[in-house]
Parts: structure tokens; sequence; C-alpha cells
């Protein structure tokens, strides 16, 4: 049997690949911290015999027992409002936490799969965005924390695998969404559902106009574990290239709920990207991997999940408090 370690594996895309993975007849080792994961996420898979969890933060030394084939290191803040309060906590889990991972598949003589993002390309000046493409990124505005860790993730995840001839995979994450995101992480997709189904009205910030490009989640397992087990060390975009404006997404939403909220607009927040869209030509190359389920599709899905919250939790200003994680 094969042995895979998912860190982040209490997060929204590390809960799904641990199913995936548990589905796929492999022995799961689910690392988290907690510190933006939710236990709820694994909470089915704990007590199976192939489904193991350990509670420790990747920027600490990190210790596994017997052999492993596999690390996916999915352990970061994820979302603005995150790593905008904890900053330094997530340059330390793509620049520390990545090494430490990186030096125990050294030492296990695992393969290796980090999970960069669409933020290295920045606010790009190239539509669609290729992996070719270096970004256009502000390294000292405040998302900078977010878009800098992962693309010094990809820079030593590529030095390990050229140096000591490491077994890598580099999978460039856009938007991605389904059951378990967190409804308040800032981000658009739960904002929106959240404000529809607590009656306020949708937040759009600018105009409106720009676009995002959104992927199932199970679309994105499909990609990166296809990606894990393929035989390409170069990053591979895994997004939904169908691009719409936020300002249609929000009447979208308005129609999916069957409410009647307006749309207010506030200002756009500094270096926030105004074009997101996905060239896969590489991901269907390589990996023949296209998305299969279309947006409708997804989003009652997703609504569906958010629409089954108790009320306490859909009336959470805000889900995540850090102070036992950050040290003076």
């Amino acid at each position: 049997m094969k042995k895979v370690l998912i860190t982040g594996a209490a997060g929204f895309l590390g809960s799904h690949l641990c199913d995936r993975f548990i589905k796929e007849g492999y022995h799961v080792v689910a690392m988290d911290n907690f510190i933006t994961g939710d236990k709820k996420n694994i909470e089915h898979l704990m007590g199976l015999e192939h489904f193991e969890f350990v509670a420790h933060d990747v920027t600490n030394f990190i210790e596994i027992r017997g052999k492993l084939d596999y690390i996916l290191h999915f352990a970061s803040p994820a979302s603005p409002i995150d790593y905008l309060k904890i900053p330094i906590q997530t340059l330390k889990v793509g620049a520390l936490g990545t090494h430490n991972l990186l030096g125990l598949a050294k030492a296990k003589n695992a393969r290796m799969l980090i999970a960069s993002t669409s933020e290295v390309y920045g606010d790009p000046l190239v539509h669609p965005q290729t992996e070719d493409y270096y970004g256009n990124v502000n390294t000292i505005g405040p998302r900078g924390v977010y878009d800098e860790a992962k693309r010094f993730q990809e820079s030593i995840t590529m030095a390990y695998h050229r140096f000591h001839g490491l077994e890598t995979r580099i999978v460039r994450i856009f938007n991605t969404y389904g059951p378990r995101m967190r409804l308040n992480d800032g981000r658009v997709i739960p904002a929106f559902i959240g404000q529809a189904l607590r009656g306020e009205d949708l937040t759009v910030f600018g105009d409106g106009s720009q676009t995002r490009s959104f992927c199932y989640v199970d679309d994105q397992v499909e990609g990166i574990y296809r990606l894990l087990l393929s035989d390409y060390s170069n990053p591979v975009n895994i997004g939904n290239p169908y691009e719409i404006t936020i300002k249609d997404f929000a009447e979208e939403i308005i129609k999916l709920t069957g409410t009647h909220q307006k749309i207010v607009y506030k200002e756009l927040p500094q270096d926030d990207p105004l074009q997101r869209q996905p060239d896969i030509t590489l991901a269907k190359k390589i990996l023949n991997w296209e998305p299969k389920v279309n947006r409708a599709e997804g989003m009652k899905i997703t609504y569906d999940y958010f629409k089954s919250l108790s009320e306490e939790e859909l009336n959470k200003s805000d889900h995540k408090e850090f102070k036992e994680h950050i040290k003076k």
C-alpha cells in the first residue's frame, strides 16, 4: 500500500485530497495545525484503518516513521483575510515549511507535489495566463506575503529537483470552490452566498469588471492527482478557463439563491488582480485533463452545502482567531 502525507489536510482542498487518496487505496497521513483548517472537514475519516492524523506545524521539524511514497504540501493560509492577519506565518509556511518537507522527501525518497497558485502571476499583463509567464507581482504590497511565499516555494522546489534529483511536481491552482469552503474567509463565492443567505446586499469591490475563473473542487482534485502521478516536473495550471466578471457573477448568485439583494460597490483593494484566467493547454496535453463540472452544476452543490450550515455558523462575523498562533 502506498503512503501519502498531506499537509493542510483539514483545509478546504486538503480535506478533499484526503478523501480522494483514501478512495484510491492509499494510507493517508494527514497533517494540520488548524491555523486555518477545521477538524470538521476530516472528522468523517477519523477511525479509518488507513487514515492517521498528526497535529503539527510544518514550519517546525517534521518526522514521519516508516516509508513514505508521496508528499502533497497544501498547508498555507489561502484567503486574503487570513494572510493579511497572519503575514509572517504565511511567509514561513511557504519558506520554512516547504524546506522542511523537501528535506523529508529527500530522506524518504518520496515524490513531492507543492500547491502553488495563480497568484504567482500577480495582476497579470498577459491574458490568459500561461505557465511561461513570469508574472507582475508587488513584492512589498500587502498581498505580497502570499504571492512571494508561493514564488519562493516554487524556486526552492525546483532547486531540490535540479540539485538533488528529487521527484517534484508543481500545481498552480486557480480559483477553486465547493463544499467545505469557510463561509467568511473573504473569497468571493462564500462571501456572496453568505450575504445572500443572511439577506445582506452583495459587496463588489471596484466596478465589478474584474474577472475570475472558477473551478469546481472535484475537477481540481482530479487534475492534482493526475499531475502527481505524471512525469512532468515544471509548473502546470489547473483551473477552469471559463471567465466571468464579478458583477455578472453577483447577479448569478442572486438568481441562484432566489434572493433580491442589491449589489453595492466598494473600493478595490490594493493589488487585487483585474483578470484571472488560466491557459490549460499544457494540462490538456500532459495530463489529458480539463474541467468537467460546469459552474451552474457546481454552484448548486456549493449553495446546498452553505444552506445546510447552522444559523450560528451562518451569522458568525469572523471564523478564525489567530492569537494562539502568533508569537510576540
